[in-house]
């Protein structure tokens, strides 16, 4: 690395700046899932509702499912910012402690949304030949929204571990 590019980091907080990444992983990733799987599920939900209007109701709660993951990421990021607000700096130690709170709501939130919209799509199929029995589909989706709670979990008590 030469002086010039050596000194682009020079007064760089990297307490901050890891705590920020961090807050970026949950958001973004775990909202990336969420938004794969809704459009996974609406795609079949649209599929069937053009067949039949009535069962609109019966899929939307199966569409809207896997958007949760999005939800926990972000929750995890705003208790990142909060913890950050009007600190200056703060030491990088704290920082590695706040990125790795961020991760696992982040890839396990990208990836059960992903998964939980194949899932709810899935259940959607059920409501089309047989909308009586609609909450097996929802209990189905709802099986894989466990691992995205548990992670959820997880990256609450690793952030409530940090202190600055």
């Amino acid at each position: 690395m030469n002086a010039n590019a050596a000194g682009l980091f020079v007064g760089v907080d990297w307490g901050l700046t890891l705590a920020y990444l961090g807050a970026a992983i949950a958001v973004v990733l775990s909202g990336y899932g969420s938004a794969r799987g809704v459009a996974t599920a609406g795609q079949a939900a649209a599929g069937v509702v053009t067949e039949d209007p009535s069962k609109y109701g019966k899929t939307i709660i199966l569409t809207a499912l896997p958007g949760s993951q999005g939800i926990y990421g972000f929750v995890i990021g705003m208790l990142i910012f909060l913890k950050l607000q009007g600190k200056a700096s703060i030491p990088i130690s704290a920082g590695w402690s706040l990125l790795a709170a961020g991760i696992p709501i982040g890839i396990v939130g990208l990836l059960s949304a992903l998964w939980q919209g194949r899932v709810a799509a899935a259940g959607i199929g059920i409501v089309a030949k047989r909308p009586e029995e609609a909450s097996k589909g929802l209990v189905y989706a709802g099986m894989v929204e466990t691992y995205a709670i548990l992670s959820l979990v997880i990256s609450f008590f690793l952030l409530n571990n940090v202190t600055l």
